[in-house]
């Protein structure tokens, strides 16, 4: 199946039909994924244009059809420079005549067809007012009117595709010229609205244009204002006989116009006009409830939120006047009150801002105007969170209905401060102590005080106390359910007991039950883990309950993270014991785990197979992070002896496992967390660790060898000896590492820190800076992070004499940076201005401005210059022929980076310059 029938012409017309057929109806699987193949192909080819055209043409068939009108669409989006500037306007009349012709084929088409037209409209600068053309050539048409819609529809949700890179000049240009059109389009959509009458998709296409146009921001507020369009869109959502899609449609209009009014003040006429509107549903809302239309009431309720969301601003500075109106807030607790939870979750988010709003505000006055609204939230969602009567086990936290529980969790603890954590707790504690309630409503109301057990002071505090107490004595008869959501409020209550010392030992009671009980153990054991580290000094005195555990893990029904939740949990009160205990405790704890580690690779060499370490790899590195004991100056460490004792069954490890990535990954994990765990005091593990990675390095490139070695320099790279050894790593993994798996940066990073001089005065340099260089256009957020402070913080070491004291002559520091700039500064730039324009998503400028202001540091006047050449190198022009960028723009940015006295300022600007080119 060769491309191109294997000469580089043309493919003919029968050829390109054939793969279209196979990639839509061939039964073989393998036969679909070769036509696809060989159709991208095609596309991305500079014959896609005829042959798509001529496939419109001919109209053979849906599924040509489709896949020229799609090849088109995309051509336009992403390759419309390979098409000379005489040559667009032949496309434009081509892709209108295609459109007028398919338009009884497929909607799908005609979309497809009116996205092409919409993105060349937006980048061919020639076609001036392209709505008024559209609309004075087709709008007499009955017949055209749906397409002609279609065109108006996606012509505004184009504006900001990030698949079109128009520029900030282009973008202000085409908004300019659709508001300016905008009126035209609104009357248009309106005539359609009248002559609709019963044809209920046209109606829809109507209001998904309006929609459209509100959200490009556009619509001239005091015309929309008193608009019939908005009377009938209200009037549609009255109608309780209006369909299910025709509502969403409506539903989905109000709520853009809606998002489109935020700032109210600017907008007051159609603020005015919509909130009337939406106020007016709530009958619309309750004969929904009394239908059990679901979707319905969904749609209801996202118009209420939005309305909400809309006038938030106006409801916390005048609570109860004008558009203040607290009405608004009964409406988002009526669907509050719906039984389905789902109604409800849609206004979460807004009760999150609400919350936000009025803790950033801190008025005790304005705190107790929202108190009742938040109580009966509250209210609402304790109900919603009840598991069904007949629900058998333990909460489910994977399902829909769990997360929905996590989610009013996270919103119980944002709003809580309103209310007051005490005053909510003490309240859902009487209903317990003093009503008999179901099971179901019992956990309900566990569950909400184990989201706010955090947030109540501890000290002196008796309900606390009591309500502890009161769970440890829980009988083992009640409700899996209940008991499992007792033991996640004993794991939030670990304050308390901290403070309360003589419940530690019902409560591990309690906890140890759980434990033993397949359903409850891995709840419990985060719940010790949370008790570990809080009360870390108090639990010293039960490390060997701790141990005891640690060395029967697998005999508990514990999940992974659980498990090694309980070790972390561990290994934090083992750094509280004494120093000369540390040793011997900690060789116990790891003593399973090297064990089974032991047993695997002599069953692997014994039986040619190959086991799965990980487990146990994850365990010891655990230990190994939490294990921090308090080491003065001069004493040993008491984790140096147990950690050399275990390299030998690592490095074994390892070896047996070098071709594998992602046991090697948690190998070095488990080997940096013991580095760091001992520090300096791991220097005899040095040499024999290095050895081993350079030469496993040299067969199997892992770039986790590459973190792992950033460690070994941050440690090591002041130590004289230590440092020649460490440079030669360098030098191996640098031979191995190609171009854009530039991984190295960390592991240069560091040497730059510890050991600035070796690595700049070394031939390895020159490589290193043009692997960096190549590296900046890689849009991976880690890996560009990397590179960027890698390069910033070589060039600093020339800028300012901040590493340590014993460092080389700081002059002959700034030399070498100065004849490494001389050497690659203009094509750094040069790289840099261009990855910002053109490949580097907006997150990651703040680091590239980083690195252009320590270049500029370094020597201002030569960057000046090599700014001016990168930015004389830039496009001016887009391919449709419109202006990226003006002289002056040009001179500003220039002016804006060389003339700034902090880096944000240079990040600022380079922010507003590549807009330009987005």
């Amino acid at each position: 199946n060769v491309f191109l029938n294997g000469n580089g012409g043309k493919p003919n017309l029968p050829l390109v039909y054939q793969a279209v057929q196979a990639l839509y109806h061939d039964p073989d699987p393998a036969g679909k994924e070769r036509a696809s193949v060989w159709l991208g192909e095609l596309q991305r080819s500079m014959y896609a244009w005829e042959i798509s055209d001529q496939l419109l043409q001919l109209k053979q068939d849906v599924e040509s059809c489709y896949f020229a009108a799609q090849t088109m669409k995309m051509k336009i989006q992403t390759s419309f420079y390979e098409l000379p500037p005489e040559t667009h306007t032949a496309l434009r009349d081509s892709l209108l005549s295609h459109i007028q012709n398919l338009k009884d084929l497929s909607p799908i088409i005609v979309t497809q067809l009116a996205l092409a037209i919409a993105d060349l409209a937006l980048q061919m600068a020639s076609w001036k007012g392209c709505v008024q053309t559209l609309i004075e050539k087709y709008s007499n048409d009955v017949s055209s009117m749906p397409f002609l819609i279609e065109i108006l529809t996606v012509l505004p949700e184009e504006v900001h595709s990030r698949s079109l890179r128009i520029g900030a000049n282009r973008r202000t240009e085409i908004i300019e010229d659709l508001a300016y059109y905008s009126t035209t389009v609104v009357t248009l959509l309106m005539t359609c609205a009248e002559k609709s009458g019963h044809d209920e998709k046209m109606l829809i296409k109507v209001f998904r244009c309006l929609g459209s146009w509100f959200n490009l921001g556009v619509l001239d507020n005091n015309f929309m204002a008193n608009n019939q369009l908005l009377m009938i869109l209200f009037q549609v959502l009255q109608r309780d006989e209006t369909s299910t899609n025709l509502h969403e449609a409506a539903s989905d209009c109000v709520c853009s116009a809606l998002y489109a009014i935020e700032n109210v003040a600017v907008h007051m006429p159609l603020a005015m006009q919509l909130f009337q509107g939406v106020l007016s549903l709530e009958t619309a809302y309750h004969m929904a409830v009394a239908r059990e239309d679901l979707d319905k009431v969904l749609n209801y309720c996202r118009i209420f939120t939005e309305l909400c969301e809309t006038f938030l601003e106006m409801t916390v500075r005048t609570p109860g006047l004008g558009m203040g109106d607290l009405r608004i807030l009964e409406l988002l607790l009526i669907c509050a009150g719906h039984p389905q939870y789902e109604v409800v979750e849609i206004s979460f988010n807004f009760w999150y801002r609400l919350g936000e709003h009025l803790y950033k505000m801190n008025d005790p006055a304005l705190h107790r105007v929202f108190k009742p609204y938040i109580q009966r939230l509250l209210h609402s969602l304790a109900r919603h969170c009840q598991l069904d009567a007949d629900h058998e086990g333990v909460p489910e936290d994977t399902d829909d209905f769990g997360e929905f529980r996590m989610r009013v969790s996270d919103l119980v603890k944002d709003v809580i401060f309103l209310v007051g954590s005490m005053e909510c707790f003490s309240q859902l504690y009487s209903t317990l102590k003093e009503g008999n309630p179901p099971w179901e409503v019992t956990e309900a109301v566990l569950f909400i005080m184990a989201s706010i057990a955090k947030s109540i002071d501890p000290e002196n505090n008796p309900t606390l106390t009591e309500v502890l107490e009161q769970i440890v004595l829980l009988p083992e008869t009640v409700h899996l359910a209940v008991r499992y959501t007792s033991i996640e409020l004993v794991g939030e209550m670990s304050e308390v007991i901290d403070r309360n010392p003589c419940m530690l030992d019902p409560v591990l009671n309690f906890l140890m039950k759980g434990l033993r009980e397949k359903p409850l153990a891995s709840v419990a054991a985060k719940a010790i883990h949370n008790i570990c580290s809080v009360c870390r000094d108090h639990m010293a005195q039960h490390f060997q309950g701790l141990l005891n555990i640690a060395r029967l893990l697998d005999s508990f029904a514990l999940s992974t993270d659980a498990a090694v939740g309980l070790l972390k949990g561990t290994a934090l009160v083992l750094a509280r014991l004494p120093l000369e205990k540390i040793a011997e405790c900690l060789n116990d704890l790891c003593a399973v785990q090297v064990m089974a580690l032991r047993k695997l690779l002599a069953q692997d060499s014994s039986s040619g197979k190959s086991s799965d370490p990980t487990v146990w790899l994850d365990r010891l590195a655990v230990i190994f992070r939490h294990t921090n004991p308090i080491v003065e100056n001069g004493q040993t460490h008491p984790c140096q002896k147990v950690i050399q004792e275990i390299w030998p069954v690592l490095s074994e490890t390892l070896n047996a496992h070098q071709n594998d990535n992602r046991i090697v990954e948690r190998c070095c994990r488990c080997l940096r967390f013991a580095v760091r765990c001992v520090g300096k005091g791991s220097a005899s593990l040095l040499q024999p660790l290095v050895t081993q990675m350079v030469s496993v390095y040299q067969v199997y490139p892992h770039s986790c060898f590459l973190y792992l070695g950033s460690i070994l320099v941050d440690e090591y790279g002041m130590e004289e000896g230590c440092r020649q050894g460490l440079l030669d790593m360098l030098q191996v993994r640098l031979k191995h590492t190609s171009i854009l798996q530039s991984h190295v940066d960390r592991l240069q990073t560091s040497y730059i820190y510890r050991s600035p001089v070796t690595l700049v005065n070394s031939s390895i340099i020159v490589h290193i800076i043009q692997c960096a260089i190549a590296s900046t256009t890689l849009d991976h957020r880690d890996a560009n992070c990397s590179v960027m402070k890698f390069i910033r913080d070589l060039i600093h070491t020339g800028v300012t004499n901040d590493v340590s004291d014993h460092e080389d002559d700081f002059e002959v520091r700034k030399r070498l940076i100065g004849q490494v700039m001389e050497q690659h500064g203009q094509q750094l730039v040069t790289q840099l201005i261009n990855t910002c324009c053109f490949c580097l998503p907006p997150y990651t400028l703040p680091d590239v401005a980083e690195v252009l202001w320590e270049i500029m540091v370094f020597d201002r006047p030569t960057f000046c210059r090599w700014l001016e050449t990168a930015l004389k190198g830039l496009p001016k022009e887009t391919a449709g022929g419109a202006l990226t960028v003006t002289h002056k723009q040009l001179t500003d940015f220039h002016k804006q980076v060389t003339s700034a006295e902090e880096c944000k300022q240079v990040c600022w600007a380079i922010r507003e310059f590549t807009r330009l080119y987005r």
